[in-house]
C-alpha cells in the first residue's frame, strides 16, 4: 500500500528530526493572539457615540458600515494601515465594532510587524493598535461605561 500525498505532506518533517525532540517539542501547542476583544456596556446614547468618536479620531485607511433596518443595530469596519520606520514594516488593523441597544462588541486584529526583540528600543512611537485601545479605553472611562474583555477559551485555561 503506497503513502498518498497528504499523508505524506502531513508528515515528512519527522524524517528531518529526531523522535525524542518531536514528541518533547513539537506537539505541545504554541499560540499567539493576535486578537483583542472588548465588550463596552452603559447607556444606549453613550454607546451609539463611541463608534463615531473613535472613527473620527483615530481616521481609518478604509471603512465600512452598516445600519440595520430597524435602525437598532450598527457595525464598523475599518481598517488600519501604520508604516513603522524603525523597523521596517507595516502594521495593519482590523477594527470591527458592534453596537446594539445594550453593548458595544469591539474585535481588534493586529496582523504584520515583526516580532522579537531586535537591538533597539521602539520607544518613541506609538502604534496603531496602542491608539485605538488607549481611545477606547479613555472614552469608557471619561463617560462612565463599564469595560471588560473578553478572553478565549485557550487562553482561560493557559491562566
Amino acid at each position: 500500500m503506497e503513502p498518498t500525498k497528504t499523508a505524506f505532506a502531513s508528515c515528512w518533517y519527522k524524517l528531518f528530526i529526531p523522535a525524542d525532540y518531536f514528541e518533547d517539542t513539537c506537539n505541545k501547542t504554541f499560540r499567539m493572539s493576535t486578537v483583542t476583544k472588548y465588550l463596552v456596556y452603559g447607556p444606549n446614547q453613550t454607546l451609539r457615540r463611541l463608534a463615531p468618536s473613535l472613527l473620527e479620531t483615530v481616521e481609518p485607511k478604509y471603512l465600512y458600515s452598516y445600519t440595520s433596518r430597524d435602525g437598532l443595530d450598527e457595525i464598523h469596519v475599518a481598517l488600519y494601515e501604520q508604516y513603522e520606520k524603525q523597523v521596517n514594516t507595516t502594521v495593519t488593523l482590523l477594527c470591527v465594532i458592534e453596537c446594539n441597544e445594550k453593548r458595544n462588541r469591539i474585535e481588534l486584529k493586529k496582523a504584520g510587524g515583526r516580532l522579537g526583540f531586535r537591538g533597539s528600543s521602539l520607544t518613541e512611537e506609538k502604534n496603531i493598535e496602542a491608539d485605538v485601545i488607549d481611545f477606547i479605553l479613555d472614552f469608557s472611562k471619561r463617560f462612565g461605561l463599564s469595560i471588560q474583555e473578553e478572553v478565549a477559551e485557550s487562553n482561560k485555561d493557559e491562566a
